[in-house]
Order: structure tokens, then sequence, then C-alpha cells
């Protein structure tokens, strides 16, 4: 026995003295594809003494991927407008690309083309979006600005490299200048944007000349200018409606499709190729007015990419759709780059919002999958955004991994991940200071995790690598991504491909949960935001304003001036909520604010400071209550929501339950009216439906009574109300904590219930299904 474990030791030891090394097995840990990536983005390799060879071939190793040959090849990245812009050429909207626009993607590959999300709605892009029949233009112009090359300005214009980063800073600031109020002429707004049509080439000056006049001239542009707007992108609407006859009004550009589509993109290559950037540089995915929708594991469904954005919901998405105007189509020139690419890149970004809606394009991620020549990559994103990736299905509590990312992509998207990427593009957390995530986390900003077994589980080989910027991190202690560095590693992996020696990944191990790809989502009323904006407009300011002071005992008409800020205001709140319909206001027919101290003397009007009177048709609010947007939000919401259960009721009474000698409860009873004198969004059926989800009994002998019983003193929520705080809830619940509230038996796992609260929660299920189906009209596919 003891001779068996000398020997045994032995053969060991003779192993390891005889085993030999590569180099690269010295350069720390991860694949060798890591390894090398690290030589290529800077790391100084470790000395290594007794192999004097080491150094000078390890710098031959870097040298030769980051001088890999590329300029033949064709790549096509997919994003956003932050995400995608900074892998791009840097993130034009920040004032510091001025200094260094000539960066990232674009100086490496020539043939960089660029597929955009067209779901934006917030900002600038929301208010062209009141006036205009267009896709979401922001991110569009996030790209285009960001894909200036220095090569093409110096070739097309005859520059030297001074006046290329001149031209490009120029171009910065005339892009991203903004204007509250509304500019007289278009030589204004050359001096307000700080630039002068001198510092640019001739014809490009002429051209943005052209364009900015346009925005007068144009009777169909210029209501824009009464918006608070971001100037480069009234410049891209310009120059699509410069392809379009000055006859064709809004009614006859929805008429026209397919032509308001080709001017789409025309325009946006002509300004693309003047700028710089090269005509085939940007393409919006699609040329189809779309909406981001959001379902949430509430089962509230929500839409509107700015919403997404900025929802603390407190509950995982559970699925996202695109709501399209009409059939979409992915722009064939863009899809022809899809066909010829050798690299497909998915920026990182928005989650939801970026990648997502572009993939639910028709036919565009089976271009990407039957391309099988190319290299296809994720870039992960670095941190964890608020209403998107702060919470999971599986787990909500628990921390965001990149794996939960790839797994959002595989059931959001059609047909799943599949053929759409095999490698994943990550940062390593362990190149950041601790203090610097010390620091985000005070700022309640997460990273999202490197889970790399997972993700080879699923079938994909992580590609951890120091893509951040150094500078940034240096100088501001900000992490992100780095244009030069995501430039130097793509190239890097290229090099590997080209070379044999990219680490492929292994087959799935785990199941994925991808399901049939679901049909296509088309507007059923195909009620574009410009033809909403106008609908409610005329709505509101039809409306009666008027307001009870203490003294009056009429109500009087507003002044003219007070009458304008409050319509303003309603209709500012409801453009914010693309979930109200223009129907949804068919029962209102004014709007009365009541003073504070005559409020708190009736007994009728309660805490929720606002409620709807079927009696003169008007949503009253507590006059306290409208002093600004914020406060005015809630019960304007509240009261609209009751509003769409109209004249529903006859009569209702709350009578006492008698037992013995001592009341025992009360009976609250209603009865709803009859068809015919019925005024209400909801028809009698879908009444029925709610009043009984409401926990109200029906009677089985007389018509459309119902009644509930409520023990002792205790109180309740009468339809009604509940009602206007569910209606307010949905479009966001920060409106309606006590519904929230409610809702949280839903977040227990069903073998936490008791039997009773089994039935509540199925209850609830069905009241959020209700509102989604009945009164939002959103049906899920």
């Amino acid at each position: 026995m003891a001779e068996n474990r000398i020997s045994f030791l032995q053969e060991v030891l003779q192993g390891l003295s005889t085993k030999r090394f590569a180099p690269l097995d010295f350069l720390g840990a991860g694949s060798l594809t890591e390894r090398a990536l690290s030589l290529a983005l800077g790391e100084e390799p470790p000395l290594m003494p007794g192999m004097p060879g080491c150094g000078r071939e390890w710098q031959q190793l870097a040298e030769g991927l980051r001088n890999f040959e590329v300029s033949g090849l064709r790549v096509v990245t997919l994003g956003g407008g932050t995400g995608l812009s900074k892998i791009v050429g840097g993130d034009s909207r920040r004032p510091e690309w001025r200094q260094n626009p000539f960066t990232g993607l674009k100086e490496v590959f020539p043939n960089l083309c660029s597929l955009v999300c067209v779901t934006d709605d917030g900002g600038s892009t929301g208010e062209m979006l009141k006036d205009f029949p267009l896709i979401g233009l922001g991110d569009l112009r996030h790209v285009l600005l960001s894909s200036v090359r220095s090569s093409t300005l110096k070739r097309q214009h005859r520059l030297d490299d001074r006046k290329a980063a001149e031209t490009a800073a120029a171009l910065h600031d005339l892009f991203n200048f903004r204007f509250t109020r509304q500019p007289d002429s278009a030589e204004q707004l050359w001096q307000q944007s700080g630039v002068c049509p001198e510092s640019l080439p001739a014809p490009l000056a002429g051209l943005l000349s052209d364009l900015m006049r346009r925005l007068f001239n144009d009777q169909r542009m210029k209501p824009a200018l009464r918006r608070p707007q971001c100037l480069g992108n009234l410049l891209i609407a310009a120059s699509i409606y410069g392809k379009l006859p000055s006859f064709f009004r809004t009614a006859e550009l929805i008429a026209n499709q397919k032509r308001l589509q080709a001017a789409t993109l025309e325009g946006i290559a002509d300004l693309a190729a003047a700028v710089g950037a090269g005509r085939n540089a940007v393409f919006p995915c699609t040329a189809t007015s779309a909406q981001l929708q959001v379902l949430y594991s509430s089962g509230v469904m929500v839409t509107g990419e700015s919403k997404a954005g900025q929802a603390e919901r407190g509950w995982p998405v559970e699925r996202v759709s695109v709501r399209f105007s009409e059939e979409p189509h992915l722009p064939e020139q863009a899809a022809e780059q899809l066909r010829q690419a050798d690299i497909i890149i998915l920026a990182p970004g928005s989650l939801y919002t970026s990648i997502i809606p572009i993939l639910q394009v028709p036919g565009l991620a089976a271009l990407i999958r039957a391309n099988s020549k190319a290299l296809k990559l994720l870039a992960a994103n670095i941190w964890v955004q608020q209403g998107e990736t702060d919470a999971t299905l599986d787990a909500p509590e628990k921390r965001f991994h990149v794996s939960d990312l790839i797994k959002a992509y595989d059931s959001n998207i059609p047909g799943g991940i599949e053929g759409l990427f095999s490698h994943v593009l990550t940062l390593d957390l362990a190149d950041i200071p601790g203090s610097v995530l010390q620091n985000y986390a005070l700022e309640k900003k997460e990273p999202i995790y490197v889970d790399s077994e997972k993700m080879r589980a699923l079938g994909l080989e992580p590609v951890q690598a120091r893509i951040f910027s150094r500078d940034l991190l240096r100088q501001e202690h900000v992490v992100q991504h780095d244009p030069a560095a995501m430039a130097a590693a793509v190239r890097a992996l290229w090099g590997l491909r080209a070379s044999g020696f990219l680490a492929a990944p292994l087959p799935p191990t785990v199941r994925r949960t991808s399901g049939p790809e679901p049909p296509v989502s088309i507007s059923p009323d195909r009620l574009l935001p410009c033809i909403r904006h106008e609908e409610i407009s005329r709505i509101v300011s039809g409306l009666t304003f008027r307001h009870f002071n203490l003294l009056s005992e009429q109500p009087k008409e507003m002044e003219a001036e007070a009458r304008e800020q409050l319509a303003d205001a309603v209709i500012e709140i409801l453009w914010r909520h693309p979930d109200i319909h223009p129907a949804h206001l068919g029962a209102v027919r004014g709007i009365s604010l009541i003073s504070a101290a005559r409020w708190s003397r009736s007994q009728k009007w309660d805490s929720i400071r606002s409620f709807y009177d079927p009696d003169d048709g008007c949503i009253k609010i507590r006059q306290d209550q409208a002093e600004d947007l914020g406060s005015l939000e809630m019960p304007l919401l509240v009261g609209l929501g009751q509003s769409l259960l109209g004249n529903y009721c006859l009569e209702k009474r709350i009578e006492p339950v008698l037992f013995q000698d001592f009341q025992a409860g009360r009976v609250y009873w209603l009865r709803v009216r009859e068809q015919q004198d019925l005024n209400s969004f909801l028809s009698l059926s879908e009444l029925d439906e709610y009043l009984q989800l409401a926990q109200m009994a029906r009677s089985p002998k007389q018509r459309r009574l119902y009644a509930r019983t409520v023990n002792g003193e205790e109180g309740f929520m009468p339809p009604g109300l509940l009602f206007g705080l569910l209606f307010a809830w949905c479009l966001d619940n920060r409106f309606a904590p006590i519904i929230d509230h409610m809702m949280a038996v839903r977040r227990r796992g069903p073998a936490g219930l008791v039997a009773q609260q089994a039935e509540t929660v199925r209850r609830r299920e069905n009241l959020v299904r209700f509102f989604r189906e009945r009164v939002f009209r959103s049906r899920i596919s």
C-alpha cells in the first residue's frame, strides 16, 4: 500500500515537473479570447523570467490584434439612442463630445451601418409627435450625429483635420440646441444656437439654412415651433417634409403611408450624407409609426417608451411588444445591409426599449439568423435600469445578472435568441474600484452582474473585457462604455475569429423560454399620436371651466387666462398617458375647482379631493390640487376614471342590517339605469362584470339591482371610487398607493395563500384584466 502511494506521488511530481505552459496562461484568469483581448486593450503582460522571447511575442500579438485589417468589412449595429451612439462614435449629446468627435466603431469600420429604434416618445421627440405623423426622431438624431466621420468630412468638403473637427463641433452645437420660446426666424435660430453659418463648409451651411427656413415657411411645420424643441429633430423633420408635396397635410400623409415612409428614408439619408455620416450610415428599423407596450407581472399593460423608462412599478416586466399604426416593413436598404454584414452588434442600452422593439419588426430577426457567416455580438449593459432591469420574474428581489438580460431577450424577441448572437461582450466588475461601486450604490444604482457559467449554459460565450472609459473613471469616477475600447475589442475579436482562435460557444444545456412568434400588433383604430393629441385638445377646448369659492353659491366661469392655463395643464396630463383614449372623455362636460374651505363643509366630497358628478358631467377637484401639474395629475385621473361609469347609477342607498337589538352591519345597494338612459363608456354587460368584480352581488330577481353587506362599522370602497382609483393605478401606480397596497397580496406565491386569500388574488387579477381589456382596450397577443 505504501509503495502504491509513493508511486502515485512520483507520477504526479513527474507530470508537474515536465508539464509545459503556454505564455498566455500567465496573463490571468479567463478564456484564451479574454486573455488575448486584454493585450489588445492595453493591459501590460507580466514579466516572465527565463522566457526571454515572450515580451516580444506578446507585443506582436497585441499589435496584430490592434491593427488587424478590417476596412473592407461590413458592420451593422442595432440599438437605441444613447447606448448605440456611444459605441458608434461617442455620446454626441454630451459637451465633451465636441473635443473628441472622431472615435468608436465608425473610425475603425468604414462600412458601418446603424439600425435605430423608433419608439422614442420622450422629451423633444414627444413634443414633435404632437404635430407630425412621423416615427420617433430623437434616437435617430443622436446616432446620426455620432456617425459623422472625419474621413468623410475631409473628402466631401476638402477639409483638413482641424477644420473637420471644427465642423463636427459646430454640428454638435446646432443639432443639440434646444429652445423653449418660439423663435422668430431662421436667422435667430442660427444666432441662438451659437453657430455661425460661415464656420461650416458652404454646401453644408446652405443645406442647413434651407432646412431652417422651411421650418418657418412650411405651414405644416410652423406649429411645432410653439413647443420646446431640439433643433436637430426639427432639421430631420424638415428634410423629410422637403420630399413631400406641400399640399399634403396630416390627413393626406396618413392616407399615403408608402409615400410618407419613402420620404422619411430619403430625408434621413440626404441629411446623413450632407453632415458627413454617409447615406447608408443610419436607418430607422422601420418607417412605420410605433409605440412600445410593456406588460408587467401585475397584469397592467402600459403604452409609451418614456413612461416605461421612468416607471417605478415595483413589479417585474413580463413582456414587451410594439404596437404599430400600420403593417410595418423593414427598409429594403437596411435588409440588404444585414444580408451582407460580416459583423452584427446588438448595442448596449435600455433592455426593453432599444433592442427588443427593433427585433419585433417583422423579418428583421430572421435576416440576422439567415446570415450564418457574420460574427454576432451582444454588448451587455453595465447598470441596472429603474423600471426595466430592477426586478426579475424568477425572483423580484434578487440582483440582476447578464443571464437575466439574455433570458428577457429570449422571451420577448420573436423566435428567441437562437442565431442572433453567439458572444456576449461584458464588463469585468473586478476592474472597477470598490469605492466607485459604493458611490453608485448610494445613488441607488447597481451593476448588472456577470454570471459566465449561466451564459455558457444558454449556449453563449461570455467575453469579459475592459471596455469602459478609463479617463471618465479616473477623472469623474464614472463607469461607461468607451467607444474606442469597444471598437478595439470588436476588431480584436474579428482578428481572433479570422485566425481560428476565437472561443466558440458550447451547445446550450438549459431549456430556453422562447415561444412561437406572436402576430404583429396593429393599432385597431390606427390612432397616431398627433391625431390623438389633436382630438384631446379639441375635446378639452370645448369643456366648461368653473370654480366655486367660499362666498358664491353658484359656480363662476373662469377668466380667460386661468381657463387657458388649466386647459393646457389638462391636455398635457392626458398626453402623458398614451393609454387614455379620446373616447375616455366622452362623459366629461367640464372641470370645476372647489375652494378648500367649501370642500371641507361637504360630506360627499371626501379626502380623495376629486370626483365625477354625473348630474352636470363635471370633474370636481379641490382647488389647491390645481396649483401645478404634479398635484393636479392624480385627482384629475381619478375623476376621469369615475367619469367612465357615467350616469350608470339610477339610485343608491346605505341601509342598516339589524339583528335582535343591535346593528350588525350595513347594506350598500344600487340600481343601474336602463340601456336607453345609460351614458357610460361601458356597456351594460361590462358594467355587470365590473360590479361583481367590485364585490357587488347581483339580485337574481330584480333587474340591475346590486348589493353589498358590510360588517358593523367597517368602511368599504364604493364601486365608483374604486373604479377611479384603479384607472389611475393602471396608468401610474404612484397615483393610487391604496390600490398598490390592495394588490400586495398578489406578490405572494400561491403556496403561501389560504383559500380566502387565493380567492382575493383571483378576483383582483380579474379586475386588472378587466381594466386592461375593457377599459384600455389592450389585449395580449
